[in-house]
């Protein structure tokens, strides 16, 4: 049995954990937020079992936002331009969170895309929701003074936009390790 002066570290260091949770929490609460150059064009709602993909085709064009939150359980999202079946093992983008899942499709990318939904292995089934946006920002190129749009938007409608898509990836990183911690510690404790 451990001493009781060994134990209150690691009931402190539990606490932070689950602190940290509770900030996740809110922030995915106020993760609905989207720039208003964000125009919804779908929300897919689904299914799906443990170590399963299921697959979506894109066809529309322009710069388009996947935004995928897992309702119960672990889906992640994987995107390609080169196969309509997407996996862990072929794919151009990805994003493999333990809650929201974000990715970024350019323009340039050939359509259709493939989407690939997988069920993590932790959980029996996951139930998600993904919405999708077409990203009508104009970006601002910094070796000129003329700015391009996918949408046929006029130089004089810019918009200065700059996407978050580094700090993000970072961010959700970073949750992923503190929530492997924290189902490590707590499988230790219990």
């Amino acid at each position: 049995m451990a001493a009781p002066w060994r134990a209150a570290p690691c009931r402190r260091a539990l606490l932070m954990l689950l602190a940290s949770q509770a900030v996740a929490l809110v922030k995915c609460l106020e993760a609905d937020d989207v720039p208003e150059e964000w125009l919804l064009l779908h929300v897919v709602q689904g299914q799906i079992g443990a170590g399963n993909y299921s697959y979506l085709r894109l066809n529309h064009e322009g710069k388009i936002v996947l935004k995928m939150q897992s309702l119960r359980g672990d889906a992640d999202l994987y995107v390609s331009d080169s196969t309509l079946h997407p996996s862990f093992d072929d794919y151009e983008l990805q994003s493999v969170t333990c809650g929201q899942d974000v990715v970024f499709i350019p323009a340039h990318f050939q359509r259709p895309v493939g989407i690939g939904i997988y069920g993590h292995p932790s959980h029996h089934e996951s139930d998600f929701e993904m919405k999708v946006y077409l990203d009508r920002t104009v970006e601002q190129y910094p070796f000129g003074e003329a700015s391009y749009s996918t949408d046929g938007a006029e130089a004089g409608q810019k918009h200065a936009y700059a996407p978050e898509e580094a700090s993000q990836e970072e961010e959700s990183v970073l949750w992923t390790i503190l929530i492997s911690i924290l189902k490590l510690v707590l499988e230790i404790l219990f």
